[in-house]
């Protein structure tokens, strides 16, 4: 029997780079592996023109979806897609902001309210800093060039907030450095960090401050989750338990390679004492699939999308994914 076809995208990630190579094969999958860098770019075309029959999803869209009765995307736990977020608040010092308490009754951009990487920053800033949400104006758009940020569709959060769009004309980078906006959040740097001195991140030393806090939570914020259209999974669920197989071996691989002694396969100059912090930290692999491992950052996820308006319940963690 001929293996099934399927067309997958994904970002250009060490932990897939075996699948897309072709070193791993996921079992009776004939995998097209589509790379694509920019994420939204992704989202936009699985989601709206059904490029994919798997793709690369944003986990709070999924959760989202799921909240809302939407069932035409099946999660699996897998998470090509992590980052700490403390570092991703970026402020404009002449705002007088120096603590987060000082975000109360800002001015704040954001690319998307239900972006997740926004998610997880106001989660921080509302239960580890008692920041109020609510007393925050929020400006919605583009980092780092005028417009919209993507297509994607936008429920309209069930708590009243103050969200408004930012000018046609205007950039949220150029909003932060011209003082229109006091802060940005996000899940990518202004341009503006490291050419206008008076913008800097709220947390200098945030990777200490991660640190910290994943030593507190066990939480590493996930991104990205992956996802099957659910015609093509009911058709073959099957597909659900291969492809997890195979994204764990691709990862498997990528780790093995990254502690590779004879030379550096990456361009960190302190690759090795960095792998030493992830044995002590993370117990040798910093990114773990399935849903156990990463209960208690999902719990935090599927919360803060409740209290923020962007879910009408708290979504139980199993209903997420492909059993």
């Amino acid at each position: 029997m001929a293996d099934l076809k399927l067309t997958l995208a994904c970002g250009p990630y060490d932990r897939t780079e075996a699948l897309e190579r072709g070193s791993v094969r996921p079992d009776g999958i004939a995998l097209d592996f589509v790379t694509i860098q920019s994420p939204r770019t992704l989202f936009d075309r699985f989601i709206d023109d059904g490029d994919f029959d798997v793709a690369e999803y944003g986990i709070s869209i999924l959760i989202g979806d799921i909240a809302r009765g939407n069932h035409d995307f099946v999660g699996l736990p897998i998470f090509p897609s992590k980052a700490f977020r403390h570092g991703f608040i970026f402020v404009n010092r002449r705002s007088g902001i120096e603590t987060p308490g000082d975000l109360e009754g800002k001015i704040i951009g954001t690319p998307l309210w239900a972006q997740t990487a926004a998610i997880w920053i106001r989660g921080h800033l509302q239960h580890d800093y008692g920041v109020d949400l609510g007393s925050v104006r929020w400006v919605q758009g583009a980092v780092e060039k005028a417009g919209s940020h993507g297509n994607p569709p936008l429920p309209k959060p069930l708590t009243p907030l103050d969200i408004v769009k930012a000018p046609p004309d205007k950039s949220l980078n150029d909003m932060l450095a011209a003082g229109e906006i006091d802060a940005l959040i996000g899940s990518r740097a202004p341009d503006a960090m490291g050419r206008d001195p008076a913008i800097g991140r709220l947390f200098p030393d945030y990777r200490a401050v991660e640190r910290a806090y994943f030593e507190k939570t066990g939480i590493h914020p996930i991104m990205h989750c992956m996802a099957i259209r659910r015609s093509v999974y009911e058709a073959n669920p099957w597909i659900a338990e291969s492809l997890y197989d195979a994204f764990q071996a691709a990862k498997d691989q990528a780790l093995e390679l990254m502690r590779f002694s004879g030379a550096q396969r990456y361009m960190l100059p302190w690759l090795f004492p960095d792998l030493d912090e992830i044995d002590a930290l993370f117990g040798g692999d910093p990114w773990p699939y399935g849903i156990e491992a990463n209960r208690p950052t999902l719990s935090a996820l599927t919360r803060y999308m409740a209290e923020q308006g962007m879910a009408p319940r708290e979504v139980p963690i199993e209903e997420l994914f492909a059993t």
